[in-house]
């Protein structure tokens, strides 16, 4: 039957193993859970027809076997009378049912074979969705901490990149503090270099010193001689 191929994958469904291939277990989740119910509501009816299927055919064989035995009954009770001739109708009437009986067994064992298919499918789904709804809550809960972890797993990977930028900024002002004070030092040099090398040299030259000092011994022996001539001069002399 359509039905049986239609819905023999739901017979080896796995909810585990659909969710872990999920690409988005939440809204699986819900969807599966909209597909189940739909899947349900389908087999349910289907199963409700094949059962009615199954006990319309028991009926009928049930009406076949028992007119089966009324002709027994009457084929004994026309002997019984003397009638042969009505008792074999009645006898060749049994034999066309019991024909006919065959067959409808075959048809009730395949009816029953369905059934039992059915109400298989039906448990199936009516346990899958109870199992699903009962865990809902926790499946999409675990499936939003996993996505939330995931993020903060990106985010961290996107912190660390910045570390290491950071890192090269550390790098660059180094170099540029190391090359500012090469500059201020080399400055500080060239500012030692231009001193006057002769007055330098003067500093440490002792006898240059000692001719200053005696020429200023000399200026004082001049002064003394023009004030004794000034002296003179006025009368003033001793």
């Amino acid at each position: 039957m359509e039905i049986l191929k239609r819905f023999r994958d739901i017979m080896a469904s796995n909810i585990n193993a659909m969710l872990d291939q999920a690409e988005d277990p939440e809204k699986m989740i819900d969807q599966y859970l909209r597909d189940l119910n739909s899947d349900f509501g389908k087999v349910k009816s289907e199963t409700a027809a094949i059962m009615a299927a199954e006990k319309r055919e028991r009926r009928e064989l049930a009406e076949v076997q028992k007119e089966m035995g009324d002709m027994q009954r009457f084929a004994v009770k026309a002997l019984e009378a003397g009638n042969e001739e009505d008792a074999r109708k009645f006898l060749q009437r049994k034999a066309e049912l019991a024909e006919r009986e065959k067959t409808m067994q075959t048809s009730v064992e395949l009816a029953a074979a369905n059934t039992t298919q059915m109400r298989q499918m039906h448990d199936k789904l009516n346990s899958d969705i109870g199992e699903l709804e009962s865990r809902r809550a926790e499946l999409k809960g675990k499936a939003s901490v996993a996505k939330t972890q995931k993020r903060m797993n990106d985010f961290n990977s996107s912190i660390g990149g910045a570390g290491n930028t950071i890192s090269a900024f550390d790098r660059m002002e180094q170099k540029i503090n190391q090359e500012l004070d090469e500059a201020m030092s080399m400055q500080e040099l060239n500012k030692n270099s231009g001193t006057n090398i002769n007055d330098l040299a003067k500093k440490y030259d002792a006898d240059a010193n000692v001719d200053a000092e005696l020429e200023a011994l000399k200026g004082g022996a001049n002064v003394d001689e023009e004030l004794e001539a000034l002296k003179s001069q006025l009368g003033k002399s001793e």
